[in-house]
């Protein structure tokens, strides 16, 4: 029996290529920011959601729209803001004078790639209608659930929270987000090269300008996603995995440590992150490169260890330098 398209190993190294691609046709608009563009491909590879924090003005919108321009995959943009409502994503019933009956009108959610710019701009009951999407990947109104597309993923970006006019993401929320990817500002170098885009008529508001295309799409992320199933992950790996989560929730400086949904996260993303860079199997340096930006947000400090400058990333830095490795 033939295997089916998706599984072939020729569609799979197809794959790995165009996601390859995908990197260096981002890079016509975003200078810099490799980790933050790596960790957008790993969430596609994982169907997970991705999280993106940073001061205003470091192309956190611009990441994300070139990211969109460069799938072959529809894309809405909404923009939190206090005073936006739940049903404003989601979508309502509206009534239809005509047929004298309520007629379902789908919100911007309903799309393959939903960018919510600045959601941290927005109340937590509006933030919170979210969560049945991201998870489960339908939303319930009225009774009657209706599937997103698929795929389905939900790039948001944040201002930190010491920003005016930011609420914070209830814990449930940040939980759902498969990366926290911390967007800083450019070094000298990257800095002048944007200025001398700018310079030579770069526009960031028109991208097909710039040369950005579609290299991949539905296809090439079908194939990749049956090739990183299929990446081995032996018993010790799994037990390293568990071994850290399980150190979170006994670190002095926690509160709350990482959940089993944060493990199976980590699994994930390193299994992806194994796979892009051209292995069949995990290992524990995949593990420990994607451990800051899976699990940063699904920890939190106790008060006085923020007092005395302890942060999520040094906690998890600490933790992986003293669980033991496996050979």
């Amino acid at each position: 029996m033939s295997a089916p398209i998706s599984d072939t190993p020729g569609n799979a190294d197809r794959a790995r290529a165009s996601l390859e691609a995908l990197r260096a046709e981002i890079a016509k608009a975003v200078v810099g920011q490799d980790p933050a563009v790596t960790g957008l491909v790993v969430a596609l590879l994982c169907r997970g959601h991705v999280l993106l924090e940073g001061v205003p003005g470091v192309a956190k919108t611009l990441l994300v729209r070139a990211l969109a321009s460069a799938l072959e995959l529809d894309t809405k943009r909404v923009q939190f803001t206090p005073d936006l409502m739940p049903s404003d994503i989601t979508g309502s019933l509206v009534y239809d004078a005509r047929t004298a009956e309520f007629s379902f009108q789908p919100g911007p959610v309903f799309t393959n790639l939903l960018l919510a710019d600045e959601i941290n701009r927005t109340p937590p009951k509006t933030q919170s209608s979210l969560l049945e999407a991201m998870e489960e990947r339908q939303v319930t109104v009225d009774g009657t659930p209706r599937a997103l597309p698929d795929p389905f993923l939900v790039a948001a970006t944040q201002n930190p929270v010491e920003y005016e006019g930011t609420y914070p993401l209830p814990e449930a929320q940040l939980d759902r987000f498969l990366l926290k990817l911390n967007v800083p500002l450019p070094s000298r170098q990257d800095e002048i090269a944007v200025l001398n885009r700018h310079a030579e008529g770069f526009n960031p508001r028109d991208l097909t300008a710039a040369g950005l295309r579609p290299v991949a799409g539905p296809d090439d992320l079908e194939a990749a996603r049956a090739a990183v199933a299929k990446t081995a992950v032996s018993p010790e790996i799994t037990g390293y995995v568990v071994d850290i989560c399980r150190a979170t929730r006994e670190s002095p400086s926690l509160t709350l440590g990482v959940s089993p949904r944060g493990a199976t996260a980590l699994l994930s993303t390193a299994r992806a992150w194994a796979w892009l860079t051209g292995r069949d199997y995990v290992t524990p340096d995949d593990v420990k490169a994607l451990a800051l930006p899976t699990l940063r947000h699904r920890i939190q400090l106790r008060p006085e260890a923020e007092m005395e400058g302890v942060t999520a990333d040094s906690v998890i830095t600490a933790i992986l330098a003293n669980v033991p490795v496996p050979r």
